[in-house]
Protein backbone atom coordinates (compact mmCIF):
# COMPACT_ATOMS: atom_id res chain seq x y z
CA UNK A 1 0.00 0.00 0.00
CA UNK A 2 2.81 2.58 0.91
CA UNK A 3 4.59 1.56 -2.76
CA UNK A 4 1.26 2.42 -4.00
CA UNK A 5 0.40 5.92 -2.90
CA UNK A 6 4.36 7.07 -4.32
CA UNK A 7 2.66 5.65 -7.89
CA UNK A 8 -0.44 7.64 -7.61
CA UNK A 9 2.06 10.83 -7.18
CA UNK A 10 4.06 10.36 -10.00
CA UNK A 11 1.17 9.85 -11.57
CA UNK A 12 -0.21 13.32 -10.44
CA UNK A 13 2.85 15.01 -10.96
CA UNK A 14 2.64 13.65 -14.65
CA UNK A 15 -0.90 15.28 -15.30
CA UNK A 16 0.89 18.67 -14.36
CA UNK A 17 2.11 20.52 -17.49
CA UNK A 18 5.86 20.80 -16.29
CA UNK A 19 5.81 16.63 -16.47
CA UNK A 20 6.83 13.82 -14.67
CA UNK A 21 7.57 10.46 -16.74
CA UNK A 22 7.64 7.87 -15.63
CA UNK A 23 10.56 5.58 -16.35
CA UNK A 24 11.63 1.83 -16.29
CA UNK A 25 13.55 1.98 -13.47
CA UNK A 26 11.15 3.47 -11.42
CA UNK A 27 13.33 5.79 -9.61
CA UNK A 28 10.98 8.44 -9.50
CA UNK A 29 9.08 6.87 -6.69
CA UNK A 30 12.03 6.31 -4.65
CA UNK A 31 12.75 10.40 -5.07
CA UNK A 32 9.33 10.76 -3.73
CA UNK A 33 9.71 8.28 -0.98
CA UNK A 34 12.72 10.77 0.10
CA UNK A 35 10.50 14.01 -0.15
CA UNK A 36 6.98 12.94 1.11
CA UNK A 37 6.12 10.91 4.22
CA UNK A 38 3.23 8.30 3.44
CA UNK A 39 0.08 10.41 4.57
CA UNK A 40 1.79 13.10 2.90
CA UNK A 41 1.86 11.37 -0.38
CA UNK A 42 -1.38 10.18 -0.51
CA UNK A 43 -2.73 13.39 0.48
CA UNK A 44 -0.87 15.32 -2.77
CA UNK A 45 -1.73 12.83 -5.29
CA UNK A 46 -5.53 13.39 -4.73
CA UNK A 47 -4.45 16.79 -5.75
CA UNK A 48 -3.71 18.46 -9.42
CA UNK A 49 -2.72 21.87 -11.10
CA UNK A 50 -6.10 23.61 -9.87
CA UNK A 51 -5.98 25.33 -6.46
CA UNK A 52 -8.95 23.70 -4.13
CA UNK A 53 -9.89 24.71 -0.54
CA UNK A 54 -9.23 22.64 2.57
CA UNK A 55 -12.36 21.36 2.98
CA UNK A 56 -12.42 20.16 -0.77
CA UNK A 57 -9.23 18.23 0.02
CA UNK A 58 -10.61 16.69 3.13
CA UNK A 59 -13.12 15.15 1.13
CA UNK A 60 -11.02 13.46 -1.22
CA UNK A 61 -8.76 12.53 1.53
CA UNK A 62 -11.31 10.87 4.28
CA UNK A 63 -9.58 13.13 6.92
CA UNK A 64 -11.30 15.56 9.24
CA UNK A 65 -10.76 19.26 8.14
CA UNK A 66 -8.16 20.39 10.80
CA UNK A 67 -6.38 17.12 10.66
CA UNK A 68 -5.70 17.72 6.84
CA UNK A 69 -5.46 21.61 6.73
CA UNK A 70 -2.65 20.68 8.92
CA UNK A 71 -0.77 18.40 7.08
CA UNK A 72 -1.55 20.77 3.84
CA UNK A 73 -0.03 23.97 5.40
CA UNK A 74 3.23 21.98 6.30
CA UNK A 75 3.94 20.99 2.73
CA UNK A 76 3.32 24.58 1.40
CA UNK A 77 5.76 25.76 3.84
CA UNK A 78 8.48 23.13 2.39
CA UNK A 79 7.52 24.42 -0.67
CA UNK A 80 5.93 21.04 -2.17
CA UNK A 81 2.67 21.96 -2.34
CA UNK A 82 1.75 25.77 -3.81
CA UNK A 83 -0.77 27.96 -2.11
CA UNK A 84 -2.73 31.09 -3.00
CA UNK A 85 -1.58 34.05 -0.76
CA UNK A 86 -3.90 36.15 -1.86
CA UNK A 87 -7.18 34.20 -0.89
CA UNK A 88 -9.15 34.49 2.14
CA UNK A 89 -9.31 31.20 2.79
CA UNK A 90 -6.56 28.92 1.97
CA UNK A 91 -6.63 27.29 -1.11
CA UNK A 92 -3.79 24.40 -2.46
CA UNK A 93 -2.36 22.48 -5.74
CA UNK A 94 0.38 20.30 -6.32
CA UNK A 95 3.41 22.17 -7.49
CA UNK A 96 5.47 20.95 -10.58
CA UNK A 97 8.36 18.16 -9.61
CA UNK A 98 10.51 21.08 -12.29
CA UNK A 99 10.56 24.04 -11.73
CA UNK A 100 8.89 23.51 -7.74
CA UNK A 101 9.65 20.49 -5.44
CA UNK A 102 13.19 19.65 -6.87
CA UNK A 103 14.42 23.09 -5.87
CA UNK A 104 12.59 23.16 -2.41
CA UNK A 105 14.77 20.57 -1.79
CA UNK A 106 17.77 22.58 -0.96
CA UNK A 107 17.37 21.47 2.99
CA UNK A 108 16.95 17.81 2.23
CA UNK A 109 19.32 17.36 -0.70
CA UNK A 110 21.97 14.26 0.26
CA UNK A 111 23.90 11.84 -1.27
CA UNK A 112 21.29 9.49 -2.15
CA UNK A 113 18.68 12.19 -3.74
CA UNK A 114 20.92 13.44 -6.01
CA UNK A 115 22.23 10.49 -6.95
CA UNK A 116 18.70 9.67 -7.37
CA UNK A 117 17.86 12.60 -9.43
CA UNK A 118 20.58 12.20 -11.45
CA UNK A 119 19.66 8.84 -12.32
CA UNK A 120 16.32 9.86 -13.70
CA UNK A 121 17.41 12.57 -15.81
CA UNK A 122 19.17 10.42 -17.48
CA UNK A 123 16.82 7.52 -17.39
CA UNK A 124 14.39 9.81 -19.35
CA UNK A 125 13.18 12.08 -17.27
CA UNK A 126 15.44 15.42 -18.30
CA UNK A 127 13.71 14.71 -22.09
CA UNK A 128 10.43 14.41 -20.81
CA UNK A 129 10.21 17.00 -18.87
CA UNK A 130 12.35 20.02 -21.00
CA UNK A 131 11.51 18.36 -24.36
CA UNK A 132 7.78 19.57 -24.24
CA UNK A 133 6.78 23.01 -25.26
CA UNK A 134 6.80 25.78 -24.25
CA UNK A 135 9.82 25.14 -22.69
CA UNK A 136 9.79 26.00 -19.07
CA UNK A 137 12.80 28.39 -18.86
CA UNK A 138 13.98 30.86 -21.21
CA UNK A 139 17.38 32.71 -21.53
CA UNK A 140 17.39 36.65 -20.86
CA UNK A 141 19.98 38.35 -22.23
CA UNK A 142 23.09 39.56 -20.60
CA UNK A 143 21.96 43.27 -19.58
CA UNK A 144 24.97 44.77 -20.62
CA UNK A 145 24.96 43.30 -23.69
CA UNK A 146 21.87 45.05 -25.35
CA UNK A 147 21.13 48.39 -26.72
CA UNK A 148 18.63 49.97 -24.40
CA UNK A 149 16.72 51.00 -27.51
CA UNK A 150 16.24 47.49 -28.92
CA UNK A 151 15.57 45.39 -25.80
CA UNK A 152 12.01 43.47 -25.94
CA UNK A 153 10.13 44.91 -22.55
CA UNK A 154 10.16 41.40 -20.81
CA UNK A 155 13.71 40.96 -21.38
CA UNK A 156 14.71 44.41 -19.36
CA UNK A 157 14.90 42.39 -15.99
CA UNK A 158 16.35 45.18 -14.72
CA UNK A 159 13.78 47.65 -15.15
CA UNK A 160 11.88 44.71 -13.55
CA UNK A 161 14.19 44.53 -10.71
CA UNK A 162 13.83 48.63 -10.02
CA UNK A 163 10.36 48.33 -9.65
CA UNK A 164 10.38 45.09 -6.96
CA UNK A 165 9.96 45.76 -3.16
CA UNK A 166 11.74 42.39 -1.79
CA UNK A 167 14.78 40.92 -2.73
CA UNK A 168 16.24 37.50 -1.84
CA UNK A 169 19.23 35.33 -3.16
CA UNK A 170 19.23 31.18 -2.29
CA UNK A 171 21.88 28.74 -3.24
CA UNK A 172 21.20 27.34 -6.46
CA UNK A 173 19.44 24.12 -6.30
CA UNK A 174 21.95 22.96 -9.18
CA UNK A 175 25.19 23.16 -8.10
CA UNK A 176 23.81 21.81 -4.35
CA UNK A 177 22.77 18.56 -6.20
CA UNK A 178 26.19 18.38 -7.93
CA UNK A 179 28.20 19.15 -5.00
CA UNK A 180 27.13 15.80 -4.05
CA UNK A 181 27.84 14.15 -7.51
CA UNK A 182 31.24 15.56 -8.61
CA UNK A 183 30.75 18.82 -9.09
CA UNK A 184 32.67 20.00 -12.68
CA UNK A 185 32.76 24.14 -12.36
CA UNK A 186 33.58 26.26 -9.57
CA UNK A 187 30.70 29.13 -10.36
CA UNK A 188 29.47 30.24 -7.03
CA UNK A 189 26.41 28.63 -5.05
CA UNK A 190 24.91 31.38 -3.62
CA UNK A 191 23.42 32.60 -7.02
CA UNK A 192 19.63 32.27 -7.85
CA UNK A 193 18.03 35.68 -7.16
CA UNK A 194 13.67 36.30 -6.42
CA UNK A 195 12.01 39.08 -6.14
CA UNK A 196 8.26 40.53 -5.65
CA UNK A 197 6.37 43.52 -6.19
CA UNK A 198 5.12 42.94 -2.62
CA UNK A 199 6.62 43.36 1.07
CA UNK A 200 6.93 40.35 2.72
CA UNK A 201 8.20 39.44 6.64
CA UNK A 202 12.31 39.67 6.94
CA UNK A 203 13.67 36.04 5.80
CA UNK A 204 17.79 35.67 6.32
CA UNK A 205 17.68 35.60 2.19
CA UNK A 206 16.21 39.33 2.01
CA UNK A 207 19.25 41.41 -0.09
CA UNK A 208 18.36 45.12 -1.33
CA UNK A 209 18.02 46.08 -4.64
CA UNK A 210 21.45 47.43 -4.72
CA UNK A 211 22.84 43.86 -4.22
CA UNK A 212 19.90 42.11 -6.74
CA UNK A 213 21.41 44.28 -9.33
CA UNK A 214 25.16 43.60 -8.26
CA UNK A 215 24.12 40.20 -8.54
CA UNK A 216 23.12 40.26 -12.01
CA UNK A 217 26.19 42.17 -13.06
CA UNK A 218 28.02 39.42 -10.99
CA UNK A 219 26.24 36.62 -13.37
CA UNK A 220 27.38 38.19 -16.28
CA UNK A 221 31.12 39.05 -15.58
CA UNK A 222 31.87 35.19 -14.39
CA UNK A 223 29.75 33.64 -17.23
CA UNK A 224 26.34 32.78 -15.70
CA UNK A 225 23.42 32.65 -18.10
CA UNK A 226 20.19 34.65 -17.00
CA UNK A 227 17.05 32.36 -16.93
CA UNK A 228 13.74 33.07 -15.89
CA UNK A 229 10.16 31.72 -16.51
CA UNK A 230 8.98 31.49 -19.84
CA UNK A 231 6.76 33.99 -19.16
CA UNK A 232 6.22 37.74 -20.56
CA UNK A 233 5.07 38.73 -17.07
CA UNK A 234 4.34 37.45 -13.34
CA UNK A 235 8.27 35.67 -13.67
CA UNK A 236 9.99 36.40 -9.95
CA UNK A 237 13.13 35.06 -10.26
CA UNK A 238 16.21 34.65 -12.49
CA UNK A 239 18.60 31.24 -12.15
CA UNK A 240 21.97 32.25 -13.01
CA UNK A 241 23.17 29.39 -14.89
CA UNK A 242 26.04 27.17 -16.10
CA UNK A 243 26.03 24.35 -18.81
CA UNK A 244 27.47 21.80 -16.62
CA UNK A 245 25.08 21.88 -13.50
CA UNK A 246 21.72 23.62 -14.78
CA UNK A 247 19.53 21.07 -15.24
CA UNK A 248 17.57 23.19 -18.05
CA UNK A 249 21.01 23.78 -19.64
CA UNK A 250 22.33 20.62 -19.61
CA UNK A 251 19.28 19.62 -21.55
CA UNK A 252 21.23 20.75 -24.75
CA UNK A 253 25.06 20.02 -23.65
CA UNK A 254 24.13 16.51 -22.10
CA UNK A 255 20.37 15.38 -22.80
CA UNK A 256 20.41 15.95 -27.00
CA UNK A 257 17.13 18.69 -25.93
CA UNK A 258 17.67 21.68 -28.55
CA UNK A 259 15.16 23.33 -27.30
CA UNK A 260 15.37 22.44 -23.76
CA UNK A 261 15.11 26.11 -22.74
CA UNK A 262 13.91 28.90 -24.72
CA UNK A 263 16.43 31.11 -26.74
CA UNK A 264 16.64 34.77 -26.44
CA UNK A 265 15.06 36.91 -29.68
CA UNK A 266 18.91 37.81 -30.40
CA UNK A 267 22.11 36.09 -31.60
CA UNK A 268 25.78 36.54 -31.44
CA UNK A 269 27.87 37.68 -34.45
CA UNK A 270 31.39 37.79 -34.74
CA UNK A 271 33.58 39.72 -37.04
CA UNK A 272 35.84 37.30 -38.34
CA UNK A 273 38.15 40.17 -39.92
CA UNK A 274 38.43 41.42 -36.27
CA UNK A 275 38.95 38.43 -34.22
CA UNK A 276 41.68 37.99 -32.90
CA UNK A 277 41.48 34.06 -31.86
CA UNK A 278 41.85 34.86 -27.93
CA UNK A 279 38.89 32.07 -27.40
CA UNK A 280 37.55 33.66 -24.74
CA UNK A 281 33.92 33.76 -26.18
CA UNK A 282 34.49 29.97 -26.50
CA UNK A 283 35.29 30.18 -22.88
CA UNK A 284 32.21 31.60 -21.56
CA UNK A 285 29.61 30.09 -24.02
CA UNK A 286 27.80 27.82 -21.77
CA UNK A 287 26.03 25.57 -24.65
CA UNK A 288 29.07 24.95 -26.74
CA UNK A 289 27.67 27.07 -29.86
CA UNK A 290 30.90 29.21 -30.78
CA UNK A 291 34.24 26.96 -31.92
CA UNK A 292 37.29 27.75 -33.41
CA UNK A 293 37.90 27.44 -36.85
CA UNK A 294 41.04 28.79 -39.01
CA UNK A 295 42.09 30.70 -36.62
CA UNK A 296 39.08 32.82 -35.29
CA UNK A 297 35.62 32.02 -33.44
CA UNK A 298 32.22 31.05 -35.13
CA UNK A 299 28.87 31.12 -33.99
CA UNK A 300 26.30 28.50 -34.50
CA UNK A 301 23.54 30.23 -34.88
CA UNK A 302 21.09 27.45 -34.32
CA UNK A 303 22.93 26.29 -31.12
CA UNK A 304 23.15 30.14 -30.07
CA UNK A 305 20.63 31.20 -27.24
CA UNK A 306 20.99 34.66 -27.12
CA UNK A 307 22.53 34.89 -23.97
CA UNK A 308 25.20 37.36 -24.82
CA UNK A 309 27.86 36.27 -22.53
CA UNK A 310 30.41 36.57 -25.46
CA UNK A 311 29.85 39.76 -26.12
CA UNK A 312 30.18 41.15 -22.68
CA UNK A 313 33.75 38.96 -22.04
CA UNK A 314 34.93 39.61 -25.71
CA UNK A 315 38.28 41.67 -24.59
CA UNK A 316 38.60 43.23 -28.22
CA UNK A 317 35.02 43.79 -28.39
CA UNK A 318 33.82 41.92 -31.63
CA UNK A 319 31.80 39.70 -30.47
CA UNK A 320 27.93 41.59 -30.16
CA UNK A 321 24.52 40.39 -29.55
CA UNK A 322 22.28 41.67 -32.07
CA UNK A 323 18.19 41.55 -32.17
CA UNK A 324 16.12 38.77 -34.31
CA UNK A 325 14.57 40.03 -37.28
CA UNK A 326 10.91 40.98 -36.55
CA UNK A 327 9.65 37.66 -38.53
CA UNK A 328 12.21 35.32 -36.31
CA UNK A 329 10.69 36.66 -33.07
CA UNK A 330 8.80 34.34 -30.73
CA UNK A 331 7.06 36.03 -27.47
CA UNK A 332 7.01 33.83 -24.75
CA UNK A 333 3.72 33.18 -23.33
CA UNK A 334 1.70 36.42 -21.79
CA UNK A 335 1.59 34.32 -17.82
CA UNK A 336 2.03 31.52 -16.46
CA UNK A 337 -1.66 30.25 -16.43
CA UNK A 338 -1.50 30.66 -20.40
CA UNK A 339 2.20 28.57 -20.68
CA UNK A 340 0.24 26.11 -18.46
CA UNK A 341 -2.74 25.67 -20.91
CA UNK A 342 -0.03 25.34 -24.31
CA UNK A 343 1.86 22.88 -22.73
CA UNK A 344 -0.22 20.87 -21.70
CA UNK A 345 -2.23 20.69 -25.28
CA UNK A 346 1.24 20.38 -26.32
CA UNK A 347 1.72 16.87 -24.19
CA UNK A 348 -1.95 16.02 -25.76
CA UNK A 349 -3.59 16.54 -22.18
CA UNK A 350 -6.25 18.86 -23.52
CA UNK A 351 -8.33 18.90 -26.63
CA UNK A 352 -6.66 21.60 -28.81
CA UNK A 353 -9.59 22.87 -29.21
CA UNK A 354 -10.26 24.13 -25.76
CA UNK A 355 -9.23 27.49 -24.84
Amino acid sequence: MTDEVYEQLADALNKLPNGFPRTSSNVETKILEKIFSPDEARIASQLSGNLESVEVIAKKGGLPVEEISSILTKMAKRGVLWFDRKSEKPRFRLAPFIVGIYEAQLENMDHELAHLVEQYLANGGAVGIMKPQPAIHRVIPAQKAVKSEWILPYDDVRRILLTAKRFRLRDCICRVQQDYIDRKCSFPTRMCLSFSSTESSPHPNDISQKEALDILDKAEEIGLVHTVSNVMKGFGYVCNCCGCCCGILRGITEFGIAKSVAHANYYAMIDPDSCLGCETCIERCQVHAISEQDGVAVVDREQCIGCGLCATGCPNNVAKLQRKPDEEIIDPPMDFAMWERERLRNRGLVSKKRK
